[in-house]
C-alpha cells in the first residue's frame, strides 16, 4: 500500500494567494518525509482534486488522506468536496480515501490561532 497526503484548498485568481498553503505542505512534508505530500484545489488553481487524485492512483498510490486546509465546513465542504469524493471512489473503487475534517476546526489549530491574535493585539499597544 502506497500513501499518500493531498492538503485540499480552495484556490484562488492571484498566485501569490497560494504561498501558505505551499509552505504548509512544505512544513508538513519535512515532518512526514515517507509520505508524499501534496496540494490540489477545488478551483481556480490547478491541480484540481480529480485530475491530481487520478495522477497519484497512476503513480501506484493506493490510500489517499484529504486534508482540507479550510476555516469551517461551508458549502464547499459540505456539498462540493463530498461529491468530488463520491464520483473519486466511483472513478477508483480500488482507491482508501479518508477526508478529515476541516483544519480550522481542529482545537489546537483553533489555539494556535487564539495565540496569534492575542500576541497581536499585545504587540499594537
Amino acid at each position: 500500500m502506497t500513501r499518500s497526503l493531498i492538503l485540499f484548498a480552495h484556490g484562488a485568481r492571484a498566485a501569490s494567494w497560494a504561498a501558505p498553503f505551499e509552505r504548509l505542505a512544505a512544513l508538513t512534508q519535512e515532518r512526514m518525509p515517507q509520505v508524499p505530500v501534496s496540494l490540489a484545489f477545488l478551483e481556480l488553481m490547478e491541480p484540481r482534486l480529480p485530475a491530481h487524485v487520478a495522477e497519484l492512483i497512476a503513480g501506484g498510490v493506493t490510500d489517499i488522506t484529504i486534508v482540507p486546509v479550510f476555516l469551517g465546513q461551508g458549502g464547499h465542504l459540505l456539498r462540493d468536496l463530498p461529491l468530488m469524493v463520491e464520483q473519486l471512489q466511483s472513478d477508483h473503487p480500488q482507491l482508501a480515501l479518508c477526508v478529515a475534517g476541516a483544519v480550522g476546526e481542529d482545537p489546537g489549530v483553533l489555539n494556535a490561532m487564539t495565540d496569534y491574535c492575542v500576541a497581536a493585539f499585545s504587540r499594537s499597544a
